[in-house]
């Protein structure tokens, strides 16, 4: 398998780190979305999208949207462990919480985005940082509500979930714009428990090799 990535996308992240969970061996293929190599030619064979990621799995096929990828590697991929629970209502509620995330958060604070707030609308570098940190903040409290009802290390019960492989993103990317992580308690012990495994240290920013500090 390849992986299409960029370092930074957390997109691209959640499907790293459920590549790894599942033990999973793939190549990473690098695609630097500032420089905007995501709009050249080459890649446009690859993702009509312009987006990243996308898993281009042995036959060739290529999957886009992270969403869709994890479901599809948690389906043809059941061990070592699920993503999704067995039972309906505990798949309903990871889901629910994944897309707080994938679906609330990170659509409005994505690089697409923050560069059109910038570039076309004329925001400064103070007033994105303040959308950034609002939404995120926002999202946030709401994940949390949603954890301090149920017990667990994870975000759902003792293992990591598809909505561990969505926190853990958002709460690098929080860190790295100064977003206020104070007030929630079970969110964050979460990305704790989820960072004390070697599959979401091998996903991060860092130990990809087209890191740049």
């Amino acid at each position: 398998m390849k992986l299409y990535s960029y370092f930074r996308s957390s997109a691209a992240f959640r499907v790293r780190i459920a590549l790894n969970l599942k033990g999973l061996a793939y190549d990473y293929v690098p695609v630097h979305l500032p420089s905007g190599a995501q709009k050249k030619a080459e890649f446009a064979a690859v993702s009509a999208e312009g987006l990243v990621p996308v898993l281009e799995l042995d036959d060739g096929q290529r999957l886009t949207q992270s969403m869709a990828i994890i479901e599809y590697l948690d389906e043809t991929h059941a061990l070592p462990a699920p993503l999704l629970p067995p039972e309906d209502l505990g798949r309903a509620r990871v889901r629910a919480l994944a897309q707080i995330v994938a679906c609330e958060i990170h659509p409005l604070n994505n690089l697409r985005v923050l560069k059109y707030l910038v570039n076309e609308l004329k925001t400064g570098d103070d007033a994105k940082n303040a959308w950034y940190r609002h939404w995120v903040r926002l999202g946030l409290q709401s994940y949390e509500s949603h954890l301090a009802a149920e017990p667990g290390r994870f975000s759902h019960g003792d293992t990591p979930t598809l909505a561990d492989c969505c926190l853990v993103p958002q709460i690098f990317n929080a860190q790295r714009f100064d977003c206020d992580l104070s007030g929630l308690p079970r969110t964050m012990a979460a990305f704790e428990a989820c960072m004390a495994l070697e599959a979401f240290q091998k996903a991060q920013p860092s130990a990809c090799p087209d890191f740049e500090a």
